[in-house]
């Protein structure tokens, strides 16, 4: 088996997990494909190892516009989305990711790291503490579509940032203010088609000066490892979907939890 064919079915055994897991959070997948995905560039010495997480990065928000697109129809279909809420969560969502990914090569890199892996740690937290309440008695509106649109630009660009469908911090977002947990998921599965959408094409803009098509890549967007990736997240995104209706809410919230805490102490080492 050549090394080509080795990578991709590395990466479609990534992407059966990525899948199941988009479904079931609500996230892109970004929080495992990145730092799995950057191991497997290293192993197979695709690219420089200073350039290899902005093409991890760059290569999960593409695998995401795929992964979050079977999630949302998914999620569509068992009423999972409120949208009345999408469109100004998506306007917010889609200027920050296409202003996070036409930054790509400028940004500070361990400063966002830091940052964010701090703030991640708190959301889970956040999530454990509201997740062993036995009810929910603080109800808290929704803020106006200006200031929603604006907290959702801030999340967009974070996502893009780092990779991620936006679920992270999203559905951490509207749970404060009382949407219902599995209304959040897939609220957060929807923006992550548009966070991936608007992310890829700021990575490939700021890419196409670093890589050339004829060696897998479109700018930072490794096509081999996308490839495999996606022709299996798209079939267990679903299986993750239908989960969601048999879980118990609290028991969502500290799978959800757990997951934010890897993702900081994997960012915080890494």
């Amino acid at each position: 088996m050549s090394e080509l064919l080795l990578l991709i079915l590395y990466c479609a055994l990534l992407g059966s997990g990525v899948g199941f897991l988009a479904g079931l959070l609500g996230i892109g997948g970004g929080l495992v494909i990145v730092p799995i995905l950057s191991i497997i560039l290293l192993q197979f010495e695709i690219l420089p190892p200073n350039q290899v997480v902005i093409a991890a990065i760059a290569t999960s928000l593409a695998s995401i516009l795929f992964t979050s697109t079977s999630s949302a129809l998914a999620h569509h279909k068992n009423g999972n989305v409120p949208w009345e809420l999408a469109p100004w969560i998506m306007t917010g969502v889609a200027f920050g990711a296409l202003l996070s990914g036409f930054m790509a090569s400028l940004l500070p890199e361990e400063i966002v790291k830091g940052v964010f892996a701090l703030c991640v740690a708190l959301i889970a937290l956040k999530m454990l503490y509201s997740s062993n309440k036995r009810e929910e008695n603080e109800e808290r509106s929704m803020p106006n579509k200006g200031i929603l649109t604006f907290l959702t630009t801030i999340t967009g660009g974070l996502s893009a940032m780092i990779g991620i469908g936006g679920g992270a911090l999203l559905v951490p977002l509207l749970t404060y203010f009382s949407v219902n947990m599995k209304k959040a998921i897939g609220c957060s599965a929807a923006c992550g088609i548009v966070i991936a959408l608007f992310g890829s094409v700021g990575y490939i803009s700021s890419g196409l000066t670093h890589f050339r098509v004829e060696d897998g890549f479109l700018g930072f967007i490794y096509l081999p490892a996308l490839l495999g990736i996606v022709c299996t997240s798209w079939f267990t995104a679903p299986l993750g979907a239908k989960a969601t209706n048999y879980l118990p809410v609290s028991t969502v919230k500290k799978i959800f939890a757990a997951l934010l805490v890897i993702m900081a102490g994997n960012m915080a080492l890494s």
